[in-house]
């Protein structure tokens, strides 16, 4: 199984393949919009305007299970991070990133990308990198901002 043979669900509840991102680099992020890592949303922002053109995606997965930092429904948080952030990358519907709940895309990732202490996800913007042919080439802490991960995209494109 690789990431491309994954389904999620988008803000409006409906199925999504993530085969429709072949080819393109990656960056995933469980995201949160009342909590101290929100404004890397700008910063997201500023990654998916500079490199879309050439092959790359952010996708957002808001995600409640740290602090309940995620409240709202999919359609509120969709709202606040457009009008506050403008963000234009695809955001999916709200998630678990850990236990028994958490969706086969995130128990993916952290198969391949265990992290420092563990595979369980820390925090709210955890950030997975993925290159083009799907492979799970990074993962970052909560604290590593957008701009940070800039020259590991160019990389990758």
């Amino acid at each position: 199984m690789g990431i491309y043979d994954i389904t999620v669900r988008d803000a409006d509840e409906r199925e999504v393949s993530l085969a429709q991102y072949e080819g393109k680099a990656l960056l995933i992020v469980n995201t949160a919009t009342h909590c101290g890592f929100t404004p890397q949303l700008a910063g997201l922002q500023t990654l998916y305007d500079t490199y879309r053109e050439r092959g790359f995606e952010v996708l957002a997965f808001p995600c409640n299970q740290f602090g309940k930092q995620a409240p709202g429904t999919n359609a509120e948080i969709g709202e606040f991070c457009a009008l506050k952030y403008h963000t234009t990358f695809p955001q999916f519907a709200k998630i678990d990133v850990n236990g028994a709940d958490e969706i086969p895309l995130y128990t993916y990732l952290k198969s391949q990308q265990g992290g420092i202490g563990g595979s369980a996800i820390k925090w709210n913007f955890s950030k997975f990198l993925v290159d083009k042919s799907g492979a799970v080439v990074a993962r970052f802490a909560s604290t590593t901002t957008p701009e940070a991960i800039a020259a590991q995209i160019e990389e990758l494109l």
